[in-house]
């Protein structure tokens, strides 16, 4: 089974990622990349955590047209 999902916050030493399906599961900080942020596309691959930087560059798009959406006058 590929994990696949989105960093959505660190609590501690933990990284809370949420999943594919919406839920959310907790990962040891040392499975991540140290530049790993909130927001980043993340795959495992051989036991740790790699940052997909293409999806995360596409999500972040998507955000920042959401939010330019929003704040239009």
């Amino acid at each position: 089974m590929k994990i696949t999902g989105i960093v959505d916050r660190f609590e501690g030493e933990l990284v809370v990622v949420e999943l594919e399906d919406g839920s959310t599961t907790d990962y040891p900080k040392k499975m991540f990349p140290k530049s790993v942020s909130p927001g980043d596309a993340v795959y495992m691959t051989n036991g740790k955590f790699e940052i997909d930087k293409d999806k995360t560059k596409v999500l972040k798009k998507e955000i920042d047209d959401l939010m330019d959406e929003l704040f239009e006058k």
